[in-house]
């Protein structure tokens, strides 16, 4: 029979692992209360380490609470900006769906990132801003290609159409509903259909608004 399991103090997280939970506990708790309300005290019970790990890892709160937003910041565009909006292959529908669905899916997934990059706007540092500037010139460089594939010169129209389409978007996925929220790929589906129609009314009956946005 095995000797049982010796008693006394909890092992060590490796540093890495602690790293890790640090920043995943600051997520939640900086988007829950904010750069103001958060403390190291929070953090620290949310992932399960002393506060002074959390000071040995990073130094400062506001070093810290830095680090996380870089880091959101980072994920989100690396899972928004994916593959799928250089695809040059995939139809339109299909393109702007799998592109809704990088953005619905990455704020399902990680609800705490948008709370954390909001919050870094109103503490100063405009994160969100940064992140919507970044997807934006990707999108509308994506975009412009395939109306050049069209022969139309798009010029600025790619750049107002991805701003609205992204404020559609986040406006979707922060909507309060009464009882459960919609299904999710009802919503891709809606955005995806709106935009695809759209696009569609510019090319075919429309397209002298193209031309004043040039």
């Amino acid at each position: 029979m095995s000797s049982p399991a010796p008693r006394g103090r909890p092992r060590k997280l490796p540093v890495g692992e602690q790293r890790a939970r640090v920043l995943h506990a600051t997520a939640k708790v900086v988007a829950q209360h904010g750069m103001q309300g958060a403390t190291i005290e929070q953090i620290a019970r949310e992932a399960g380490v002393s506060r002074q790990a959390v000071y040995e890892q990073f130094g400062d709160r506001a070093t810290l609470f830095a680090e996380v937003v870089a880091v959101t910041e980072e994920h989100a565009f690396a899972a928004i900006a994916g593959p799928s909006v250089t695809d040059p292959q995939s139809g339109l529908r299909a393109w702007a769906r799998a592109n809704y669905a990088n953005m619905v899916t990455f704020v399902a997934d990680h609800p705490e990132a948008y709370g954390v990059l909001r919050a870094a706007e109103r503490a100063g540092d405009p994160a969100l801003t940064r992140l919507r500037e970044r997807l934006a010139a990707v999108y509308a460089e994506a975009s412009r290609r395939r109306w050049a594939a069209h022969g139309i010169d798009s010029g600025r129209a790619d750049r107002a159409l991805v701003t609205l389409f992204f404020a559609m978007t986040e406006s979707l996925v922060q909507a309060t509903w009464d009882g459960e929220p919609p299904d999710q790929d009802a919503l891709i589906d809606l955005l995806t259909e709106f935009t695809v129609g759209g696009v569609a009314r510019l090319q075919a009956k429309a397209s002298d608004v193209i031309e004043r946005l040039r």
